[in-house]
């Protein structure tokens, strides 16, 4: 199984390393583990959706 760095997957993914990362903490990127200080992410793991929420764009 090949693995990549948050800092690839946050490239690939079009999304902050620091926001890989903290998918990483929150067990919601499928096999990923942290090897010493370094997150280790399958090749083939899928981008999970994001649940956080969104300012409404206000009515005219």
């Amino acid at each position: 199984m090949e693995f990549l760095s948050a800092k690839a997957v946050a490239e690939k993914w079009d999304i902050s390393r620091r926001r890989v990362q903290v998918l990483c903490e929150e067990g919601r990127i499928q096999g990923a583990f942290k090897l010493s200080d370094v997150w280790v992410i399958p090749k083939d793991a899928q981008k999970p959706a994001d649940r956080r929420k969104t300012k409404k764009q206000p009515t005219e």
